[in-house]
């Protein structure tokens, strides 16, 4: 009998991938551990070949497992998006979306241009706020879905890993650090994400002397000397020094999709998948880099 592939068994094989094994699939989807682990011997039974490798320390994959996940997100991308056009009751209602300054300069408007074209009975309401303002707004009722930046020790297994990326403290090459006053600090805005962990240290001692909600304008006020920032790495130019005696190690920032804890209607879900689909393409959630 010729082996087919059947698109359940898809689907439980990128849970796998995307909660980081078969007890935290089983947890986001409608079956029980051994069921998960049942479909997954079943598949491996029909196509002749190992996908989990099921050893201590060894990756959770198999190379043959990695190379089936590739083809089934691809198929699962498809199936579900011939079902939603022959649907005969379309999805309808109202999202409210927010996301962070950089994330407006990614790829997201494409992706969601699309998804527009994909459920037109769907409003998607967006705004852009700072990280920490985001996270209140969530937990507050506020937004359904947010895209923002949170230190990568905060990040929630419930939440869409984007992007991680490394940031720096920076300075222009010419500017002098004052030796006996607070060191001047350019900052995003009253609720500035790096600034709200930067007070918290003991040294060094920071004022505020530019408040400025675009990371372009930040990098562009390092490169005139007003200040020193915390940047990520994509932004930081051959014309700054990055910072490391006297400060200390920031912890590296991830990108995530987080969900309001009663946000789980149909169109919500549909858009998170969408955005999970652009993340997982490693083309659609690009964020732009600094020349």
């Amino acid at each position: 009998m010729t082996a087919r592939l059947d698109i359940d068994a898809m689907r439980v094989l990128c849970a796998i991938a995307d909660h980081g094994g078969v007890t935290r699939a089983a947890e986001h989807l409608p079956l029980s551990q051994s069921a998960v682990s049942h479909k997954i011997r079943r598949l491996e039974s029909q196509i002749g070949c190992r996908l989990l490798t099921r050893r201590p320390g060894a990756p959770l994959f198999s190379a043959d497992g990695t190379r089936l996940l590739g083809y089934a997100r691809r198929m699962l991308a498809l199936h579900d998006e011939a079902l939603q056009s022959l649907s005969k009751q379309p999805l309808s209602g109202h999202i409210r979306l927010g996301m962070t300054e950089d994330v407006t300069s990614s790829d997201l408007s494409r992706l969601l241009g699309r998804f527009s074209r994909l459920y037109p009975r769907v409003q998607v309401r967006t705004h852009v706020r700072q990280s920490l303002v985001l996270q209140e707004e969530l937990a507050e009722g506020g937004l359904d879905l947010a895209i923002m930046q949170v230190f990568s020790q905060a990040v929630k297994d419930t939440d869409l890993v984007l992007l991680t990326e490394r940031v720096h403290w920076v300075k222009a090459h010419d500017m002098e650090l004052p030796e006996t006053r607070p060191i001047p600090f350019l900052a995003y805005d009253d609720r500035c994400f790096y600034y709200d962990w930067a007070r918290g240290l003991q040294a060094p001692v920071l004022t505020t002397v530019l408040q400025c909600a675009s990371s372009a304008g930040i990098a562009s006020a390092v490169r005139a000397g007003l200040g020193v920032a915390l940047l990520p790495e994509r932004y930081v130019s051959a014309e700054m020094q990055i910072l490391k005696g006297g400060f200390p190690k920031v912890p590296e920032i991830t990108y995530v999709l987080r969900a309001a804890a009663k946000a789980r209607s149909a169109p919500i879900r549909a858009l998170s998948q969408e955005i999970e689909r652009g993340a997982q393409q490693d083309s659609e959630m690009q964020l732009p880099s600094q020349a």
